[in-house]
């Protein structure tokens, strides 16, 4: 009865982080890196398609990203995307190829993007406590309905508080981990 409560709220949990993780890769360090151009979208014949179904994306330099489109005529759609995604990114095409520059963070950038990363970390452990949360509820209610005994109650609390703590650590971790290579020149 409760472990369908735990596994779901274990799901709920590790969906989150992945979120976080993919959220993370597309903060823009000093390195170029293909994941950078994840959020971008280009409109496709009426329809937003992400990048990376569109092109090739390659880093040949640390300071480079190159997108070759398989359809040469959305360069235009592709660059214009680029240019309007939020990421500071100016790219340039040659016809068959668009390059994409990083430029090098300065130094107060690179502690803006550390506190911006700081505050993605929390808004996800609290989401991850917000899970854990909703879980304790329902077994509340079940132990309260009788369906479940007090102890069976106590047993999945804790795991679930085991499961949220091991959440929010990999989530520091993470955090950690970004917030050094931002701040490596």
């Amino acid at each position: 009865m409760t472990a369908e409560i735990e596994a779901d709220s274990n799901r709920k949990m590790d969906h989150t982080l992945e979120l976080f993780k993919d959220d993370l890769a597309a903060v823009r360090t000093g390195r170029a890196s293909a994941e950078i151009l994840n959020p971008v979208t280009v409109d496709y014949y009426g329809t937003p398609t992400p990048l990376n179904q569109l092109a090739t994306l390659n880093t040949p330099d640390p300071q480079l990203i190159t997108v070759t489109p398989f359809d040469r005529s959305t360069i235009k759609d592709i660059e214009k995307a680029i240019l309007t995604s939020d990421l500071g990114l100016n790219p340039s095409s040659d016809g068959s190829l668009i390059r994409v520059p990083i430029p090098i963070l300065t130094e107060e950038r690179r502690r803006e993007l550390t506190r911006h990363v700081k505050k993605m970390g929390e808004d996800s452990k609290i989401a991850i406590r917000n899970i854990r949360r909703e879980a304790n509820e329902k077994l509340k209610a079940r132990e309260k309905s009788k369906e479940i005994s007090q102890d069976e109650e106590r047993a999945a609390h804790d795991k679930i508080q085991a499961v949220t703590d091991a959440h929010v650590k990999s989530i520091d971790e993470l955090v950690k981990a970004k917030e050094q290579a931002l701040m490596t020149v």
